[in-house]
């Protein structure tokens, strides 16, 4: 659970992030309005739809699908390269983290499930 909301968040960053690229494309590398638009206001919006949908398995594949086509766009928009970069590092830290948290959640519990039955049989 903690690395799809560690997931979440990344792409809630990223969405700001790539909606912000739009100006820079049309504006910096001369890209025309609508296909800027269209390109990253479309990135833009699967991110923050995906972010509200970590909650799916499908949702977090996804998630590595958009990382890679923002890196993608940053062989179009050089300076977004470095922010691609930026994100998937981000997202891979978020997996790793997330899953190392979800693990020792996980260990916790079973531990405590496995000492309650045993503190209720000795107290009565």
């Amino acid at each position: 659970m903690t690395m799809r909301r560690m997931c979440a968040m990344v792409l809630s960053l990223e969405f700001i992030v790539i909606l912000l690229a739009v100006p820079v494309a049309v504006q910096i590398v001369g890209i025309p309005p609508a296909t800027a638009g269209g390109v990253w206001g479309g990135l833009s919006l699967g991110a923050l739809v995906l972010s509200m949908l970590q909650r799916f398995a499908w949702a977090h594949y996804a998630g590595w699908v958009l990382q890679a086509a923002f890196l993608a766009t940053g062989f179009v928009v050089p300076g977004l390269a470095v922010l691609g970069v930026l994100f998937l590092a981000l997202w891979v830290t978020a997996v790793m983290l997330g899953r190392r948290t979800d693990a020792q959640e996980a260990a916790q519990a079973r531990r405590a499930q496995q000492e309650s039955p045993g503190e209720a049989g000795a107290a009565g």
